[in-house]
């Protein structure tokens, strides 16, 4: 249980027991072969599991679930064709790692190659990946409604946050087992999502399967969803009747593994000459990958909703695309949609300010909303005037000018809905706590422990805070989309509130030693159906050398937490956060070739930041609460929003070159 060590020890010292670590009985290992083409026919395949015998598709489940054209979704393994570099179409197995990965020589492939569709731009004017679709358009929407204006200023620009790997510490990784129910053990942000897609893809009842999730070494929104592996890795526990251990290798991470971003957005903003913005006529474009479902077709419309960002503009109109390319389908990435709408929208609010000769920060306040403001788009928010106002000062802005920061603001739109669940089992005076979103490295059970002992009055030293498990816990939705504080919190608190309750009236009274003498089971499915959005700003101060060097000196952040339930995990959250939105920045990219071959196969071609270019980091808080019992708000997405477009402006002030795209290259800053 993870009571049993504290978070230091797991994580630090290493003693958390992850998937790898799991070895059972006669286990097997599995490799898997995978395609060396972005597009091929399949004319013949001949050894291992393959889809001649592994059928079925992909259900989408956890973050940005969605449904998918029933053609277009992804397979387990395919048949007739491939459509992505490391797109597995066959797995084999040995009683070591060594031997299964000898065992795919024996694996034989006829391909015939094909011209792949690999950029946006090829989507739109080739023609369809999938030959029963009329197109490369997966889907096509619009957002806000049509308007027409004429403005004295009128500014048009567009813009690209190239793709990203998400780069856990820790791979995907699964172990499966099979007994006459299948037992899996595995690497995820959600526990209830892996079992409704394995359920799904091999036809299963729920009653025939539990899984338990290990130890997870980081996830990023990379394991909240369904994969061809964990549904191969099942099916062989249940054909050979041993277990599977399956364990991502980094260069298949790259491959394979979904990365986020990967979006253009064009913006034309409409003002007048105070700088007041009339309207917002937008599009957005999603790099979707190879299939449809998931972050594919929900990403291009929670952008586009978002287009507006904490700023009162009463007309915008906005069109929502995402098409097929010959690459690994697209999946979530911290933030998820939230950082390419605010990198959009904060670019066009620098390029407005600079046009006009104002004040950048003057701008934001000038358009920002007095009172509770709902877009024309669709997003809710407090007054933003005051607070960024508030964030400005907290952040000394005016004092600070002249060290030329980028400054940036925005709403976040946290993934509250529907809701999330929580039981906890009072028995042998211990309380033991199971809930439906678990942490995957940021360390739930220290506010899970808080929140218990204060309904509870009972020391956190007694709370045990079990990992994910489906036999445990009836259902469960997961951790991502900085929910975890605020619908788990609300959760866990109620389900605490309900024990004190049934104990008191049992008992007559209540006390902490009364409690712990009985037994109680409580379970409880908070559901939560309105938003609890919240705003954030960060101010970031850079230097570029005579190279073309970005060095981030220093990462302001002024974020409204609501009542933060652990100060130290907030500022590690800010920190780490910040860290990859400077990475997507200066570094950080999936990039193919024109065939769709990868050119960024190693850790090192990703560009992964590194402690040592980590800049100082200032942080403050906003003094307020959320409506929940607990006060709290989201944070985990905020820095990964607000940090990139503070940045690039930093940048592009000490440069002068005006930036529109990530990553930023040295040669770009040299005008090379």
């Amino acid at each position: 249980m993870m009571s049993e060590l504290s978070t230091v020890d797991m994580f630090v010292r290493g003693r958390g027991r992850f998937v790898d670590d799991i070895n059972l009985l006669n286990m097997l290992h599995m490799a898997v072969v995978r395609s060396p083409f972005a597009r091929a026919k399949i004319l013949s395949i001949k050894g291992g599991i393959n889809g001649k015998e592994l059928k079925g598709t992909l259900e989408s489940v956890g973050e940005g679930a969605t449904e998918g054209a029933a053609r277009t979704i992804e397979p387990v393994l395919p048949v007739d064709m491939v459509n992505y570099l490391g797109q597995p179409v066959a797995a084999v197995f040995g009683s070591t790692l060594y031997e299964a990965q000898d065992e795919m020589s024996g694996v034989e492939v006829e391909y015939e190659p094909l011209k792949p569709v690999v950029t946006i731009d090829d989507a739109l004017s080739s023609p369809p990946i999938h030959p029963y679709t009329n197109s490369n358009i997966i889907s096509d929407r619009w957002r806000g409604k049509p308007f027409e204006i004429s403005a004295p200023v009128e500014l048009e620009d567009e813009f690209y946050n190239k793709r990203v790997a998400t780069n856990p510490i820790e791979t995907r990784g699964i172990v499966a087992s099979y007994d006459g129910r299948l037992t899996v053990w595995i690497s995820t942000q959600s526990a209830h999502a892996i079992k409704e897609g394995l359920c799904s893809a091999l036809n299963l009842s729920p009653g025939d399967v539990r899984v338990i999730q290990t130890d997870t070494g980081g996830a990023f929104g990379l394991k909240g969803g369904l994969y061809s592996e964990y549904v191969i890795a099942s099916y062989a526990a249940m054909k050979f009747r041993r277990p599977v251990k399956w364990i991502e290798t980094r260069r298949e991470h790259l491959m394979a593994s979904r990365p986020g971003r990967g979006a253009k957005g064009k913006v034309k903003l409409y003002a007048d000459r105070d700088g007041k913005i009339l309207g917002l006529k937008g599009e957005v474009i999603v790099d979707g990958g190879a299939y449809s479902g998931g972050m594919a077709e929900f990403s291009s419309n929670f952008i586009a909703m978002q287009m507006t960002g904490p700023y009162a503009i009463e007309k915008a109109h906005v069109r929502a695309v995402s098409v097929f390319t010959n690459k690994v389908p697209i999946g979530p990435y911290r933030g998820a949609g939230r950082p390419e709408a605010a990198f959009f929208i904060e670019r066009m609010m620098d390029r407005l300010a600079d046009e006009l000769h104002m004040d950048p920060v003057e701008l934001r306040i000038k358009n920002a909303a007095d009172d509770r403001f709902k877009s024309p788009l669709g997003v809710e928010f407090e007054d933003s005037r005051s607070f960024i106002q508030r964030a400005a000062s907290e952040l000394n802005y005016s004092s600070r000018k002249g060290e030329k920061p980028g400054f940036a603001c925005f709403v976040l739109v946290p993934a509250t809905q529907p809701g999330e669940s929580c039981r906890i089992v009072v028995r042998d005076g211990r309380v033991k706590v199971w809930t439906g979103g678990n942490s995957h490295g940021q360390g739930h059970d220290v506010f899970v422990r808080k929140l218990i002992s204060q309904e509870l009055q009972v020391p956190e030293s007694i709370i045990d805070v079990e990992r994910g498990d489906t036999d445990m816990l009836e259902e469960g939705v997961g951790a991502w989309g900085s929910r975890s504080a605020m619908v788990l919190g609300d959760a866990v608190v109620s389900v605490a509130r309900k024990i004190r309750d049934q104990a008191e009236k049992e008992l007559g009274r209540y006390t902490p030693e009364l409690l712990l003498s009985n037994r109680y089971d409580v379970y409880n499915f908070q559901k939560h159906e309105r938003p609890l959005n919240s705003l954030g700003a960060n101010m970031v101060f850079a230097e570029v050398d005579e190279m073309g060097m970005v060095n981030v000196r220093e990462v302001d952040a002024y974020y409204d937490v609501g009542v933060p339930l652990n100060r130290d995990m907030v500022e590690g959250q800010i920190i780490g956060g910040s860290i990859q939105g400077i990475g997507q920045v200066l570094s950080e990219e999936i990039a193919y070739d024109s065939q769709g071959q990868l050119l960024t196969a190693s850790i090192s071609d990703a560009g992964l930041r590194t402690a040592t270019t980590a800049p100082r980091f200032v942080i403050k808080l906003a003094d307020s609460r959320s409506s929940l019992p607990h006060g709290a708000k989201g944070l985990g997405e905020s820095p990964t929003i607000g940090v990139p477009a503070a940045l690039v402006r930093a940048i592009e002030l000490v440069t002068g070159r005006r930036i529109r795209e990530t990553p930023v290259r040295p040669e770009y800053l040299l005008g090379l």
